[in-house]
């Protein structure tokens, strides 16, 4: 007998599954690990490992006190571990982390519906609610010191505070290999490209949204009279345009849909960064552009032809 299941859209007919997809991240996410290994010492891969299996926990104990359908094979609660990680300075406390993991796979994406139906990005909203939260030990950033990095070392600025207080900036060389304080995951541009172009490769994202976000920074960077190059390589950009805001669930997935979620992360990015009270403006950006996704989707969805005119 054939059932008849009803979803939400987009309705996507593909021979790769959800985990195929994950899978394809979680590879293109290694050289951002590995990286961030080498420059922030062993608990970088500490927190990693905390936040995926603390994702993966949560998303089974809820599914099973639910009795809901186990999800835990499609790895997308470890992708979500990892992506709320690489957002995280490496002094984070551990339990902090774990909180975070619980409020990404149960507060943002269970009690919504689960995968496919959470309106943002789980990895995003935690981390904004735990700068909100924990203000000082999300913002707390040390220098690179090796495998052996001691978390107990004194304070650093990120790339873009140097550029907002207009003091010392790591080269366009350091900027571009990681060598400067940050989150785990966003200092080393290479990584980020390495992992980003994989997934191009694989066709797991589309250019758009990543080009269009990445564009808008650097030429309205150039408008301002901004480092171009030093606001693109700083900060989150790269790691939020690449892996966060191409998201299948809570970006558009129409291709002008796509290109105009990315103009918008750009202009709210650039807005935060030039002139608000917060150097950074990436994970707010691709938040408040995740709830604007169901109209920019309805605008730019594709009218049928009735008789020949266009509905």
């Amino acid at each position: 007998m054939n059932k008849l299941i009803s979803t939400v859209s987009p309705h996507f007919h593909t021979s790769r599954s959800t985990q195929m997809i994950m899978l394809d991240v979680i590879i293109a996410l290694a050289p951002a690990e590995i990286a961030a290994a080498i420059i922030f010492g062993w608990r970088a891969l500490l927190i990693v490992a905390v936040c995926a299996g603390t994702c993966v926990l949560s998303e089974f104990l809820f599914e099973k006190l639910c009795k809901k359908e186990n999800t835990i094979s499609d790895l997308s609660a470890v992708v979500t571990g990892m992506l709320l990680a690489f957002n995280l300075p490496v002094t984070i406390p551990i339990w902090q982390a774990m909180l975070g993991s619980v409020i990404a796979i149960i507060v943002v994406k269970q009690l919504f519906g689960g995968i496919g139906q959470n309106f943002a990005n789980p990895a995003i909203t935690a981390r904004i609610i735990m700068l909100v939260a924990f203000s000082g030990d999300m913002t707390k950033w040390i220098a690179p010191g090796g495998f052996f990095t001691d978390v107990n070392a004194s304070t650093s600025a990120t790339p873009l505070v140097a550029m907002t207080n207009s003091t010392d900036m790591p080269s366009y060389l350091d900027l571009f290999l990681g060598n400067c304080g940050g989150s785990l995951g966003e200092t080393c541009s290479l990584a980020l490209i390495l992992g980003g172009g994989y997934l191009l490769v694989r066709r797991v994202i589309s250019w758009h949204t990543p080009v269009a976000f990445i564009g808008t920074v650097a030429l309205m960077s150039l408008v301002c009279g901004k480092d171009v190059l030093g606001q693109v390589l700083s900060g989150g950009l790269l790691l939020g345009a690449l892996f966060m805001a191409t998201d299948y669930a809570t970006t558009p997935n129409t291709k002008w849909g796509k290109i105009i979620f990315g103009v918008g992360c750009g202009l709210i990015t650039i807005l935060i960064r030039f002139w608000g009270n917060y150097p950074e403006g990436v994970s707010y950006s691709i938040l408040l552009m995740n709830i604007l996704t169901p109209y920019i989707s309805k605008l730019t969805r594709s009218k049928p032809l009735v008789g020949g005119v266009e509905e």
